[in-house]
């Protein structure tokens, strides 16, 4: 007959196993080699699956716990795999941009190995004129040169003046307007002569007046109303070239009076000594007049001012000591500003814009 175990040998033979268990090997327990080799099966077995259909052993499954084969140091590691990726693919996103610039913008890349960003110059847009090139971008590049640009046309009588005398008069026409815009020495602001010697010194008013403008130019009457004039000592020209076009006609005024009626715009390239460069660009809308000296009170084979007016682009609103001031975008100048109605300096197609300071929509 068994005999019944009491509690307090129950407790001594607990103390008993553990004492003795404590230095030997640990064996796991049943249910924990069941549930160890359960695992293995279906790990073999989804890897057997993997290799059959991509020829590699997938992951781990999701649904192992924690611990067992897999779980947080596998997770940890995949994260780390997937932070290298994400960086593997910004330096790549990083490299081809890169590459890119350098394709389109080499002198970034010289600039940086050579360390002359600070002294290159780069190079000039398309539309923007050089000393090289001062027409560059321009429509007058396609213009002919200085007084080949001043065509004179056909004589014909008019107004009761012969076809000699209107002849007379278109010459003169062109060889003021000559004088005028295109001579270096009034360009460089020296008095006009030669084209004062062909204005009629008996028509009432008009020397007096200009006379008056080039000794005493000031704001109300300033001689570059009807003669082109810059400052030597602010800026010089570039080249001996001035492209001109225009257009000159004769037509009848009063009897016995012919009018010489022209319109004509000069491009004077301009540069302040430093590389720089800008287009002036100068139009005059000028009407001469002959007259018959048996009818009015002339003198024979001058001519006399009916009427001019002129506009003038890229220049500075106020034309101060008698000069036109040319405004280079890239330099830091007085005076007013344009700020005027947008326009096309070589637009022909309507009248002169005599009033107001007007913006040039290119040079």
């Amino acid at each position: 007959m068994d005999r019944e175990i009491s509690d307090e040998e129950w407790a001594r033979f607990g103390e008993e196993v553990a004492r003795e268990s404590a230095d030997a090997p640990k064996e796991p327990s049943a249910r924990a080699r069941m549930v160890t080799e359960r695992l293995r099966r279906e790990e073999e077995e989804r890897a057997s699956a993997g290799r059959r259909r991509f020829g590699r052993a997938p992951k781990p499954g999701a649904g192992d716990p924690p611990g067992w084969r897999t779980g947080p140091a596998w997770q940890e590691r995949e994260g780390r795999g997937r932070g290298r990726r994400r960086l593997k693919a910004a330096a790549a996103i990083v490299l081809v941009a890169g590459l890119a610039l350098v394709a389109l913008r080499p002198e970034l890349v010289i600039d940086k190995l050579t360390g002359e960003a600070g002294g290159r110059q780069t190079a000039a847009p398309p539309d923007r004129p050089t000393l090289k090139d001062p027409f560059r971008g321009s429509p007058a590049a396609q213009w002919a040169e200085g007084a080949a640009g001043i065509e004179v046309p056909a004589a014909t009588a008019v107004g009761g003046l012969g076809q000699e005398q209107v002849g007379q008069a278109l010459e003169k026409a062109k060889r003021f307007l000559v004088a005028a815009n295109l001579d270096p020495a009034v360009l460089r602001g020296e008095r006009p002569k030669a084209a004062l010697e062909l204005l009629d010194p008996r028509q009432p008013e008009v020397p007096q007046r200009v006379e008056r403008s080039l000794a005493q130019p000031g704001a109300e009457n300033p001689p570059v109303t009807l003669f082109t004039r810059f400052d030597p000592a602010e800026v010089q020209p570039v080249g001996d070239v001035v492209k001109v076009r225009g257009s000159m006609r004769v037509e009848a005024g009063e009897p016995g009076e012919a009018l010489v009626v022209t319109d004509y715009t000069f491009v004077h390239p301009m540069t302040k000594g430093d590389g720089s460069v800008q287009r002036t660009i100068v139009r005059r809308q000028v009407t001469f007049a002959l007259l018959d000296p048996a009818r009015w009170d002339t003198t024979e084979g001058r001519l006399q001012l009916r009427r001019y007016d002129s506009e003038w682009s890229n220049v500075r609103c106020e034309a101060t000591g008698g000069f036109l001031h040319p405004d280079f975008p890239q330099v830091v100048s007085g005076g007013t500003k344009a700020s005027g109605e947008l326009t096309d300096p070589y637009d022909r197609t309507g009248p002169v814009h005599s009033e107001g300071c007007r913006t040039a929509s290119r040079s």
